[in-house]
């Protein structure tokens, strides 16, 4: 794709670019929005590695402001975004993952989105030293230190009211059930800016609505 100018996009070529009415015809954004969403993709697959895909560092600059800084929650993300499990994630990977951040984007959709993020290992549920692990990094990514003791209150506490059946884990049908009783468990799922995108080009960080 390179980092070639925003006129360029108006005619997509072959290869890398993808028609952005295929694109808004696939997800919440309109036209206009995704043409907008390419300038952001440009400034962030540019920043480190001028090769117009968005490498893990570059997605932890947007995020976190510095590409050093591991954290869980970005490596999640930026895994269930790199939808073709290649290592980076191209324009196209981009605009439908970034859809689930779209405040139109279903409550039904965000909750899947955000049980993956959480199940870990990929086994279908989500385990108490998962839930742990997560809260762990979303605490570290919005810039909050809280006791051991707190940590593990909140964990035995979120997951005693998820696990219903008391079988040790939360299956998919738990999680739904306790998010719709819980729904700030998804308030980081929702980008307000992406409503308004066209309007300006924010930088991409996301823990600004987890501290909300």
């Amino acid at each position: 794709m390179g980092c070639a100018s925003s006129k360029q996009f108006a005619k997509p070529a072959p290869g890398p670019h993808e028609d952005p009415a295929v694109l808004a015809s696939e997800t919440s954004f309109t036209v206009n929005e995704v043409e907008a969403l390419y300038e952001l993709y440009k400034k962030m697959s540019c920043s480190i590695v001028k090769d117009g895909l968005i490498h893990k560092e570059e997605f932890q600059l947007a995020l976190f402001r510095n590409s050093k800084q591991a954290n869980l929650f970005a490596d999640r993300v930026f895994d269930l975004f790199d939808l073709k499990r290649n290592g980076v994630i191209d324009f196209g990977e981009f605009v439908r993952s970034l859809r689930i951040f779209h405040p139109r984007t279903p409550a039904s959709e965000k909750t899947a989105f955000a049980f993956r993020l959480y199940d870990l290992r990929g086994t279908g549920y989500i385990e108490k030293e998962e839930l742990r692990e997560m809260v762990l990094a979303l605490l570290d990514e919005s810039d909050l230190c809280l006791s051991d003791s707190t940590v593990e209150a909140i964990v035995d506490n979120t997951f005693s009211q998820a696990d219903s059946n008391g079988d040790g884990k939360i299956d998919p049908k738990e999680w739904e059930e306790f998010v719709k009783k819980n729904p700030s468990a998804l308030r980081n799922m929702s980008l307000p800016y992406l409503q308004d995108i066209t309007m300006a080009f924010p930088s991409f960080v996301m823990r600004s609505e987890a501290n909300d």
